[in-house]
């Protein structure tokens, strides 16, 4: 992988878990994500 894609990715990765982090305790659970999995989804998200 290059180091723009891993940069891009790392970058996309921050911006999840901040927007995920920004949710009230009811948002993510109506998404059905608890606090504890906001960087292991992100992690998921934009690892390739």
């Amino acid at each position: 992988m290059n180091i723009a894609r891993s940069f891009n990715n790392w970058r996309k990765y921050r911006q999840t878990v901040a927007e995920l982090d920004r949710m009230s305790a009811r948002e993510l659970n109506d998404l059905g994500i608890s606090r504890g999995q906001i960087r292991d989804i992100a992690k998921a998200a934009f690892a390739r």
